[in-house]
Formats: C-alpha cells, sequence, structure tokens
C-alpha cells in the first residue's frame, strides 16, 4: 500500500489534488448539514450578521480561495506548503461553489429551485478533479507516449479534435456531456453525434427548416427527461435538502 501511495499519489504530485479534493467535499457536506440544520432551527448554529448584514459563506470562501490558490502556486506541488495550500484552497472552493447559484443570480436562491445549480456544480466538479486524480487528462492527451508527445503536429490535432467534440456537445445542449468531454473525449464524442436538444443553438440553427428532425428532437428530450428528472430531482435532494415549495 505504502509502495503504491508514493508511486501514484506522492511521486507524480497528486498529492495538493488529493488534498484539495477531500478537504472540497467534506466542507460541501459539513456546511449542506449545517445549514440544513440552521434551516431546520436545529442545533447551536445560525446565520453570520455583521450590521444588519447577511454575510454569506461565499464571502470567507473567496478568501480563502485566493490564499489557497497563490499559495499553491508558490508552492509547487511538493511540500508540506503545498499540502497546506491545497486544503486551505479546497476549503475556500467548497464555500464558494455551495453557493455558485447565488453568485450565478446575484440573489439569494440557495433554497429555491435555481439553488439545485449549486450542488450540480459541486458534483460536476468533484467528478472532473476525480477524474484528474486517476489519472485521465483534458482533451484525452493523456495517452500520447514520450515519442508522440515530440510529434506536437500529433499532440496538436488531438486536442484540437477532442475540443471540436465538447464545443459540439455543447452547442446541442449537452451541457453534462460536454463537460466531461473534456477529460474523457469519448463522452463528448457521443455528445456530438447525437440530436441536439430542443431550444439549443444547434436546433436553432439546423432543424429551423427540419420538422421532422425538430419533432425528433423534442420526443427525445421528452422521453430522457421524463426518465431522469426523477432521479435526478431526488438526489440532489438527499445531497443538499429540499427546495422551499412556495418557491
Amino acid at each position: 500500500m505504502g509502495d503504491w501511495w508514493h508511486r501514484n499519489i506522492v511521486e507524480p504530485g497528486k498529492l495538493p489534488l488529493l488534498l484539495a479534493l477531500g478537504s472540497f467535499v467534506l466542507t460541501f457536506v459539513i456546511t449542506r448539514v449545517i445549514t440544513r440544520l440552521i434551516r431546520a432551527g436545529k442545533g447551536p448554529f445560525g446565520n453570520v450578521q455583521a450590521g444588519g448584514v447577511h454575510i454569506h459563506h461565499v464571502v470567507p470562501g473567496v478568501l480563502l480561495t485566493v490564499i489557497g490558490g497563490f499559495g499553491a502556486v508558490a508552492g509547487g506541488r511538493h511540500g508540506f506548503g503545498s499540502a497546506v495550500a491545497a486544503v486551505v484552497f479546497g476549503i475556500g472552493a467548497g464555500l464558494v461553489l455551495d453557493e455558485f447559484a447565488l453568485i450565478l443570480h446575484l440573489d439569494d436562491v440557495y433554497w429555491t429551485e435555481a439553488g439545485r445549480q449549486s450542488v450540480e456544480v459541486v458534483v460536476l466538479t468533484a467528478a472532473m478533479v476525480g477524474l484528474l486524480l486517476a489519472g485521465f487528462t483534458p482533451f484525452g492527451v493523456d495517452g500520447v507516449d514520450q515519442e508522440e508527445f515530440q510529434d506536437r503536429a500529433s499532440v496538436v490535432t488531438t486536442v484540437a479534435g477532442n475540443f471540436l467534440f465538447s464545443l459540439l456537445a455543447l452547442a446541442k445542449g449537452k451541457t453534462r456531456l460536454a463537460v466531461f468531454g473534456v477529460i474523457v473525449p469519448v463522452i463528448a464524442l457521443i455528445g456530438a453525434v447525437r440530436l441536439a436538444r430542443p431550444g439549443s443553438p444547434w436546433a436553432r440553427r439546423f432543424y429551423a427548416g427540419r420538422p421532422r428532425a425538430r419533432a425528433r428532437a423534442r420526443l427525445r428530450a421528452y422521453h430522457h427527461d421524463r426518465r431522469w428528472s426523477g432521479p435526478r430531482r431526488a438526489l440532489q435532494d438527499w445531497i443538499g435538502g429540499r427546495p422551499d415549495p412556495d418557491h
């Protein structure tokens, strides 16, 4: 176990990434537990007030993210300083992304339907960092050996092709596939070749004069949403809490 740890985590310089991911997930979980207790009126916790102003936890999160980010840049990938900076950065990022919806809407939408976006962004971020930690690299160039890496034209072509797949998936309204496709190109390829979602830039541009394609896209989106919206909402409620019914 010790040899595996040193060979796969310490030696490649992945320990700060692991610490950042661990502190990120742990911070999000603890934050959600505390906010749900505050919402239920249980426990010793309460909202932080300063001069009558509610201080959202995104504020200390931004400060910790800045401190941890600059500390990580200065500390490199090895040593005690880089480990501390990674933990600080992970904590700050967890606090910030837990209120991602608030930043996006510039409104306190934490316990509304719009607040679900924070949970989704946190899950996506944790999954992507986990893939990086497992050995995947952006745009699929992790399989390039040293000899191929010296051929810059081949590497640039690979990256450009995979980037194009991600852009096509995004244009077709497949946001999740496009995001994960940055790390695992085959996922973006799936999004790039499938029908676009109704209302996406691709559908507006290429399905305008194709009523059958529009109908197929609407039907597929309907069946997909009907199949997965319930489980997705249940998972989001379990992770982040159920939104207020009056929102």
